[in-house]
């Protein structure tokens, strides 16, 4: 994958988590949305073509 092919999927990949987490906006659960949110940024992540380790986060699940 080009560089810029991975950059274009990783603005996907965020703006996924955006969309699932403001499914969830207004209604007073910060947790839930988080965690909408971070199933979805691991579901686009583990669909890109390559290897790499989150170094960010609130560690390993």
């Amino acid at each position: 994958m080009l560089d810029r092919d991975l950059a274009m999927e990783a603005v996907r990949v965020s703006e996924a988590a955006a969309i699932a987490a403001a499914g969830l906006m207004g209604r007073g659960d910060e947790k839930a949305a988080d965690q909408v949110a971070v199933d979805a940024m691991r579901r686009g992540l583990n669909t890109l073509e390559m290897q790499g380790t989150v170094v960010i986060g609130e560690g390993e699940r």
